[in-house]
């Protein structure tokens, strides 16, 4: 049987492949801490819960979605009501925003929206490993664009050659940033939306850690940038701010040609968002903004075990302020890999290797705040007994 040669292009999927290590692991009766996955392991707010519950026990909800792939126009009156409240952005909930199954299917189809055969797409290195794989499943051409810790983990548009830039339809950026933690500044916005507009450039920008922020950092949209709904759109999830990842609630906002057309690909790929998870996407979204506050308290206190834990072991740095995640330099002398295989090998805890987020990633592991204070610590101090022998 022949398989699409499209598949041969896409490397194996970061996070399936540690499950199958860390399942194997386990099969052998070893105790495995896996700090490498973002998946909140607090439970989904009661009332969230207590409101899908509610409304799945109806019979019309049992029924083709309403609106199928727009998503129920009370959902997204709603996240126009949100965008209003946190952003100051003004969002026409009929024609400026599309309700999705989660952000991950919003980066898929923004590029059989856009991206014809053979455009190039550009994308951070390091970056978010599915832009890629849809990039290569819309038989686009990836192209690397370095973000590095001189210049903040922000890209500088002037470094990209003029004739990728001419050949480029389309650009994934994700900021709070998936591996780093770096945050953007309305500044850069500005800049962007100027490279957009100048090079006629469709921007995707990712966001679904924008409640995810630590020190004092400010919540920023793209589409608070002068201009940003005439050159792109914001994805954003339900996922990260309410524990609600396995739900597959999210957003697209912005461009209404763009949103027309991620719709049109939409309507023809599924039927939409069951309704009653838009019901408690609503509820969500109207009542549990302290869950936020509380989950942010929880990650803020791990972030600092974590980061005193490092410093024992001479691993002294500042951090960026997003996400739950920590973008950690490894000890010197140390690959990413190297130092990757020595914690699972000697200490059973599992990190991501940063260079599965591209080159650039080389001197770095990615660590994840979702797991329970207890096995942080557990891992913490396995971690500190072998690296203080």
């Amino acid at each position: 049987m022949q398989i699409a040669e499209r598949l041969a292009k896409i490397p194996p999927y970061l996070f399936m492949e540690l499950r199958k290590k860390i399942n194997k692991a386990k099969a052998d009766g070893i105790d495995v801490i896996s700090l490498a996955i973002g998946d909140p392991v607090e439970a989904t707010p009661d009332s969230i819960i207590d409101e899908l519950s509610a409304t799945a026990r109806n019979p019309l909800n049992h029924r083709y979605p309403t609106d199928e792939e727009k998503g129920m126009l009370l959902y997204r009156k709603e996240i126009a009501a949100w965008y209003k409240a946190r952003y100051g952005v003004n969002l026409n909930p009929e024609k400026e925003i599309l309700g999705l199954i989660g952000s991950k299917e919003g980066c898929h189809h923004f590029i059989l929206a856009c991206v014809n055969p053979g455009d190039i797409v550009l994308m951070t290195d390091p970056g978010y490993p599915a832009y890629r794989a849809s990039i290569l499943m819309g038989e686009g051409v990836p192209y690397n664009v370095p973000i590095l810790p001189e210049n903040n983990y922000l890209p500088v548009f002037e470094d990209i050659p003029a004739d990728v830039v001419k050949k480029a339809r389309a650009m994934f950026l994700n900021y709070p940033n998936n591996p780093t933690g770096a945050c953007a500044t309305r500044e850069f916005l500005n800049k962007l939306v100027a490279f957009g507009r100048e090079s006629g450039i469709a921007i995707c920008y990712d966001n679904p850690y924008s409640e995810i922020l630590f020190n004092g950092q400010p919540r920023i949209s793209f589409l608070m940038a002068p201009g940003a709904k005439d050159i792109g759109i914001e994805l954003t999830s339900l996922s990260k701010p309410f524990n609600m990842c396995g739900w597959r609630l999210g957003v697209a906002c912005g461009n209404p040609d763009l949103i027309a057309a991620i719709s049109k690909v939409k309507e023809n790929t599924d039927s939409g968002i069951f309704n009653p998870i838009q019901y408690a996407g609503i509820k969500a979204l109207r009542s549990e903004s302290p869950f936020i506050e509380k989950m942010l308290a929880i990650y803020g206190k791990r972030r600092e075990m974590v980061l005193t834990t490092l410093k024992k072991i001479g691993i002294d740095f500042n951090p960026p302020c997003g996400t739950f995640y920590l973008w950690v330099p490894v000890p010197k002398g140390m690959t990413s890999l190297e130092f990757t295989n020595r914690l699972f090998d000697k200490t059973a805890v599992v990190v991501a290797s940063g260079t599965a987020y591209g080159k650039y990633g080389e001197g770095f592991v990615r660590l994840s705040l979702t797991v329970p204070d207890e096995r942080l610590k557990e891992a913490l101090q396995r971690i500190e007994k072998e690296f203080t022998r």
